[in-house]
């Protein structure tokens, strides 16, 4: 990964880098307040030696002096000292528990030696250190006074003793709330490197296009732009005729028509690894860019587990695949419209779909409406639960797999086309979908500059429910008008005509 990489996995993270910043902010702060305040007295001592009037041996003994005082430092904290200091000033502690409390500081090229004692109460902590100063002093000139002297040549002298504090030592807020700071910005960002890591889903039109070579699968023939309006406009083409999707559908319709051109494929089979990756919206899509280009469309509904098409264009579902499988009606009388295209959706549902699609009744029902229009785009159910899609793999011309963007694994991409290839299907591309518009800012500010002028989106009602539509020359799309289903008494269909505003046209689109 190089910097660019970096910044991005930074960018993707943000959320959980700012809340474990804050929470270690917190952290810090709140240690900070409920911490005991601790004081801290310091006493200087200095060392020299006495009755030395030369200046040779002057310098020898500051020399002396400076090596000894390092020794000294160990001295302080030893039972020597902290034994008779405790029992003195009668604390309620051990000499250990003393000793903890002492910390020592040579200042470097000198003959200075600090004692600081820290305590949670001010008066206490002066006391102590004048007192381990004092008794120190005794320790070393007993120390260093000869066997047969009187007197020590080393004297330690208090030149600064221990004060009463005004202000704690410790906590320091703003030193507590760095620290915090700091460790939660560690911790954030070792969290975001980590589930990047781990992160196998799909982020970028390029991880899907490697995944599928990996897979020996089909290229990538486009991707599509999340829109957070899809489930109220679910045509693209329909909603704004120049906005995102409509051209990210528009370049998925170009890359579709150079996959085979000597044998160009009539039923498109659309399908996803898994649920909720947004391939109703892609068949019916599809359906309506393919025929924007003046190319006759059926779209057929051949989820028949949870059918979705229906719902989405507000359609009726109760006749339809299944009940022209069954023979009970005719394709005429079952087809719907949805304006520029046709279509079929699932019937009644059965208790075998697998077997249903894998029959000849379904391949004569496509073969039928392969012959009566230019393209046959199918809806299906997705790869890996069930084994619905496979089934019907000698009935159409190819599939598209659709991924979505930071849901779909890389495994689970694998295990569709894997599953496809099994049965021999033909894969005819991929499709990234639900991808973010925060990476492709540069690419968009070209369609919205050659947006043209007069086609500035505005609200009219569509089907029962509020659109925006471009108001430019080209025509405002009407309710689309649905052939009654006609009911013959010999086949004793039941199907009511509902149009699109019906009940049973209402519920949550695509998937």
């Amino acid at each position: 990964m190089d910097l660019p990489d970096y910044l991005r996995v930074l960018a993707r993270r943000w959320r959980a880098i700012v809340v474990l910043g804050l929470l270690g902010t917190a952290i810090g702060a709140l240690a900070a307040l409920v911490a005991t305040p601790q004081y801290r007295a310091t006493s200087t001592l200095f060392v020299s030696l006495q009755d030395w009037d030369d200046t040779v041996k002057l310098n020898q003994g500051n020399s002396f002096a400076q090596a000894r005082v390092r020794s000294y430092a160990e001295v302080v904290v030893s039972p020597k000292v902290t034994e008779p200091v405790a029992r003195a000033l009668r604390l309620k502690m051990t000499p250990s528990q003393l000793a903890q409390k002492i910390t020592t500081e040579v200042p470097l090229d000198t003959v200075l030696l600090k004692i600081t004692v820290t305590d949670t109460t001010p008066s206490e902590a002066a006391r102590l250190s004048n007192a381990i100063a004092g008794r120190f002093a005794e320790v070393i000139s007993d120390i260093e006074r000869p066997t047969h002297s009187r007197t020590s040549p080393v004297r330690l002298s208090v030149t600064e003793p221990a004060v009463k504090p005004t202000a704690p030592s410790s906590p320091n807020l703003a030193v507590d709330v760095g620290l915090g700071l700091a460790g939660g910005l560690v911790l954030a960002f070792g969290f975001a490197f980590a589930r990047e890591s781990l992160d196998s889903s799909l982020r970028s039109r390029d991880d899907l296009t490697r995944c599928l070579v990996q897979a020996g699968g089909p290229a990538v023939l486009g991707s599509v732009t999340y829109d957070a309006r899809t489930s109220d406009c679910p045509l693209a083409t329909r909603d704004d005729a120049f906005g995102r999707r409509a051209e990210d559908f528009r370049r998925l319709r170009t890359g579709l028509q150079f996959v085979d051109i000597d044998s160009p494929p009539k039923s498109i089979a659309v399908t996803s690894a898994l649920p909720g990756e947004g391939k109703t919206s892609i068949s019916v899509n599809l359906a309506a860019t393919l025929s924007e280009a003046g190319s006759s469309v059926c779209l057929v509904d051949a989820d028949l587990r949870r059918p979705n098409v229906a719902r989405t264009l507000g359609l009726v579902q109760d006749a339809g695949l299944t009940t022209v499988m069954i023979g009970q009606a005719t394709l005429d009388e079952v087809m719907q419209s949805a304006g520029s295209f046709s279509v079929l959706t699932s019937g009644a549902l059965p208790p075998n779909p697998a077997e249903m699609l894998g029959s000849e009744q379904f391949r004569a029902v496509v073969r039928s409406l392969a012959d009566r229009f230019d393209h046959v785009v199918i809806d299906t159910a997705p790869v890996l639960p069930v084994a619905d899609t496979p089934a019907m793999s000698p009935a159409v011309d190819g599939y598209l797999l659709v991924a979505r963007f930071a849901k779909t694994s890389r495994n689970q991409v694998t295990d569709a086309v894997q599953a496809l290839q099994g049965v021999g299907a033909t894969m005819l591309g991929g499709i990234l979908n639900m991808t973010s518009t925060k990476g492709d800012r540069d690419r968009y500010s070209y369609e919205y500059s050659y947006r043209p002028a007069d086609a500035s989106p505005r609200r009219i009602r569509f089907w029962g429910r509020r659109k925006s539509v471009p108001i430019s020359g080209l025509p405002t799309p009407s309710k689309p008008a649905m052939p009654p289903l006609r009911t013959p008494a010999a086949t004793g269909v039941g199907a009511s005509g509902g149009g699109p505003g019906s009940t049973a046209a209402q519920g949550e689109p695509t998937r």
